[in-house]
């Protein structure tokens, strides 16, 4: 099988993106743990870029299309056991993600001992995402092709494609919202 032409493709692209927001996670926390102090706004994009890209974008895409079609399939009690970790990592990090908007905002609110609960969070996220992405790159994403046919391989790819087109119609749709429903400040702040 043509490795581009498969629906992991774009699943395994969009690891590559999230391996460099871990590498950013890493440097940041150690710099915040060196210095002894969070920075809120870091931790803001870090949620936004967890909620957003890592979890509504490419979780909803391996659970609401890849996932969705092995279940309709019937996996070997190792694909089907790998398949039950998988989702159960991904509540995990979702969970985490919560715990980090939590530190986030007690911080913010003037108490320092979150920021050892900052820091714990992003640490988890970078030990626990390179081995959820080689679980499922390394274990899972191509074994997995030999239960679909070509036709279906396809079906899943075009349903990925367009998944993206309409999640940056969405994302932004809302961002737009958003803003229109902000109060006129006459340009102050």
């Amino acid at each position: 099988m043509n490795e581009p032409s498969l629906p992991i493709a774009p699943l395994i692209a969009e690891h590559r993106l999230a391996e460099r927001m871990i590498a950013v996670m890493r440097w940041r926390v150690a710099d915040m743990e060196s210095i002894g102090t969070a920075d809120v706004s870091f931790i803001d994009g870090a949620v936004e870029f967890l909620r957003t890209y890592a979890d509504r974008c490419h979780h909803a895409k391996e659970e609401g299309i890849l996932f969705r079609e092995l279940a309709r399939k019937p996996l070997s009690a190792e694909h089907r056991r790998v398949l039950d970790e998988l989702v159960a990592e991904h509540v995990f990090a979702r969970t985490t993600t919560e715990r980090l908007v939590e530190a986030r905002n007690r911080y913010a609110a003037g108490e320092a001992s979150a920021h050892a609960d900052i820091a714990a969070c992003l640490h988890m996220f970078a030990e626990f995402y390179p081995k959820h992405i080689a679980k499922e790159e390394q274990e899972f994403f191509r074994p997995v092709m030999s239960y679909f046919t070509a036709a279906e391989l396809d079906r899943m790819l075009v349903e990925e494609n367009e998944f993206d087109r309409r999640f940056v119609q969405i994302v932004y749709g809302k961002a737009v919202e958003d803003w229109e429903r902000m109060p006129d400040t006459g340009g102050k702040p």
